[in-house]
């Protein structure tokens, strides 16, 4: 009888030792989930993560991006920000296109965005960068903001917008823009007076990639004809001209492929178009005037230089169907979409060079 009882007390003892050893080593797991998920961290949830936003869904693709850090020169601030590129280019795709635009128009320019940073963080020279940094938050460059600039202009919908941007930058994750091997200039601008430039008729350097083509989703832009009236006298002060006194303005001597302004002859004295827009602050170079008394009266189609990617032009392909691809192929001729991986080694290797010769 004894020894009946024992055996049952051992029996006992084994069902003890192989339930409480398994709850025991669970225990802790679950303490740990408990302690992430505790309601003093619960607010992150709900928060924008510019790292976790920004990185690409699969581990593979998680592995065949280098990790590339952006130094910007935070101009009103006077610092210097370094932050992840795929984080950075979120406040860079947010400052330079609304986000109401189409996800297409905005992983479009993404693409751009990144491909410029590329070229900048490539490049030897930096004209009118800071010691330490690779590029300002400014025009010079590319406007950013950062996330507490995003909220005070955003309010309310930030949540949804910045959800929006950073699934633009996410879907293009570790692609850049490249024409014979090498990352283009992105350039883009804000609206086209239907067609874009060819870029030696704005700058001083043609590119086989920014060629004019036409650019007829733009006609729609808030933004896309302007009527200005400027005296006499501010016209003549700005552009250091007399007018004549019978009542002309100038003559508008040749237009470029874009259609645009560039040569005028204002009482003998010849010049582009593109030093009338900037003396006289118009939003194109794709002018026409007329004098009305003591006041010209000028109207413009477009807005920007008009080279490269028309940011409204992309949104109206996208609107039709277009996918982000198709609006690069349109802007940037002859161009392909290749891989970061490349150039980003070779930026690796640029530094650590640098660095062993300081």
């Amino acid at each position: 009888m004894q020894s009946f009882q024992k055996i049952l007390w051992l029996i006992f003892g084994s069902m003890v030792l192989c339930i409480g050893i398994p709850a025991l080593v669970v225990l802790p797991s679950i303490q740990e989930r408990a302690i992430v998920m505790s309601p003093q961290d619960s607010s992150k949830i709900d928060q924008p993560q510019l790292e976790l936003s920004s990185q690409p869904e699969s581990k593979t693709e998680k592995e065949n991006i280098p990790n590339i850090e952006v130094s910007v020169y935070r101009s009103d601030m006077n610092k210097i920000d370094t932050l992840p590129l795929e984080s950075y280019l979120i406040g860079v795709v947010a400052a330079e296109m609304p986000a109401t635009f189409e996800l297409e128009a905005l992983k479009a320019q993404a693409m751009a965005a990144r491909t410029y940073t590329m070229k900048q963080l490539l490049s030897e020279e930096s004209l009118g960068v800071p010691k330490g940094a690779d590029v300002t938050d400014t025009v010079m460059h590319q406007v950013y903001y950062d996330n507490e600039q995003l909220k005070d202009q955003w309010g309310e919908t930030y949540g949804d917008k910045y959800a929006k941007i950073a699934q633009a930058v996410r879907e293009t994750s570790g692609q850049i823009i490249t024409h014979n091997g090498t990352p283009i200039t992105a350039s883009f601008f804000s609206t086209s007076n239907g067609y874009t430039e060819n870029s030696e008729d704005y700058w001083p350097n043609a590119f086989p990639y920014l060629r004019s083509v036409e650019s007829p989703w733009d006609k729609n832009a808030p933004r896309f004809i302007e009527n200005r009236a400027i005296s006499v006298a501010q016209f003549e002060e700005s552009l250091n001209v007399k007018l004549p006194s019978e009542g002309v303005v100038g003559e508008i001597i040749s237009r470029t492929d874009g259609k645009r302004v560039e040569k005028v002859n204002i009482n003998g004295t010849e010049m582009s178009g593109r030093d009338v827009r900037e003396a006289l602050q118009l939003r194109s170079s794709d002018f026409s005037w007329e004098r009305d008394g003591d006041v010209v009266q000028i109207e413009t189609k477009g807005y920007g230089h008009g080279v490269g990617m028309s940011q409204y032009g992309a949104n109206g392909m996208a609107a039709s169907g277009k996918n982000y691809k198709d609006i690069l192929a349109h802007y940037y001729q002859d161009t392909v979409i290749e891989p970061i991986t490349t150039y980003a080694l070779q930026l690796q290797r640029s530094n650590a060079v640098a660095d062993n010769g300081s």
